[in-house]
């Protein structure tokens, strides 16, 4: 995207300010009018700012009623509501709760965690997989690791290649409505696993790893559109990308020729895990992402 350099400085200032931001505000970072903001800020975060920020001052504000003793009104008034009834309603629209039924209920885990993870990738959901083309890495040191089992949080979408940047941010923040609204914790970042892909169209499962969890973790289970779900235990090829999004590709590429050269027979659909955000990060060459590809037993 030829504008991200533009756009970084103004997400990475919502990262750090837990999304307290007004249009007017974002258009200053960005050093245009309103109105091209809105239009710049829509097409690469995949939402309008308003929903930008109304998400993500709700995000911040569930996670202070699960770590703080603070009141309600105190933490409404804190993240920018104008009163406790404006926060009441968009709190209910969002997670299907009130805020105290949510404090109340609480989440799995570590709610600090959770909550810090949330607000640190929630600005950054529309980011993931931004097409920067620029430096390329190719050179690709790969391990094998041995996995535990991983509950994790997914949405299945089937797209055409071109949707896989779009459809990540926009299943992603499912995921995060998801896990607040059942008090499900979250750890790690996002991930994308690939069951499926040709030279078309493209099957991906994208989501988030679960810390913790009430009960047996039922893996088909969710509802309608996330799923919970299992990454399987056992040995797994193992690199890092640095680099744009575009370049991932040979780091598969790279996985495969490897696992073939040693002897070894791929045991499942590979994932990528995304360990940093472009918030953060201004220079794609600074973006990194792990690939796992499953092993069969050696």
């Amino acid at each position: 995207m030829k504008k991200w350099p533009l756009i970084q400085p103004a997400v990475a200032k919502a990262v750090h300010e837990a999304g307290d931001q007004t249009l007017a505000g974002l258009a200053r970072e960005l050093g245009q009018s309103p109105f091209h903001a809105h239009r710049t800020l829509s097409k690469a975060l995949g939402e309008t700012p308003k929903e930008f920020t109304l998400r993500l001052r709700l995000d911040r504000a569930a996670g202070l009623l699960v770590t703080t003793a603070d009141t309600i009104l105190d933490i409404a008034l804190l993240c920018g509501f104008e009163s406790h009834e404006v926060f009441l309603r968009a709190f209910r629209r969002r997670f299907g709760l009130t805020p105290s039924a949510y404090r109340k209920r609480g989440v799995t885990g570590n709610a600090a965690a959770h909550a810090a993870l949330v607000n640190e990738i929630g600005p950054c959901l529309g980011l993931l997989h931004l097409d920067a083309r620029k430096v390329m890495n190719v050179n690709y040191d790969i391990e094998v690791k041995l996995l535990p089992a991983q509950p994790v949080l997914l949405v299945r979408r089937r797209v055409p290649r071109a949707e896989i940047a779009m459809t990540i941010g926009q299943v992603l923040r499912s995921v995060f409505l998801y896990s607040q609204a059942n008090g499900i914790g979250i750890s790690g970042h996002p991930l994308t696993r690939y069951p499926e892909y040709g030279v078309g169209m493209v099957t991906l499962e994208t989501g988030m790893r679960v810390s913790s969890h009430a009960g047996e973790w039922r893996t088909g289970e969710g509802d309608g559109t996330v799923l919970q779900e299992l990454l399987p235990a056992g040995p797994a090829a193992s690199t890092i990308h640095s680099g744009p999004y575009d370049g991932l590709q040979d780091a598969y590429a790279a996985l495969e020729q490897w696992i073939t050269a040693a002897g070894r027979q791929a045991a499942g659909a590979p994932w990528e895990v995304y360990l940093n955000d472009p918030g953060d990060f201004p220079d794609p060459k600074d973006w990194k992402t792990e690939l796992f590809w499953p092993l069969q037993d050696a």
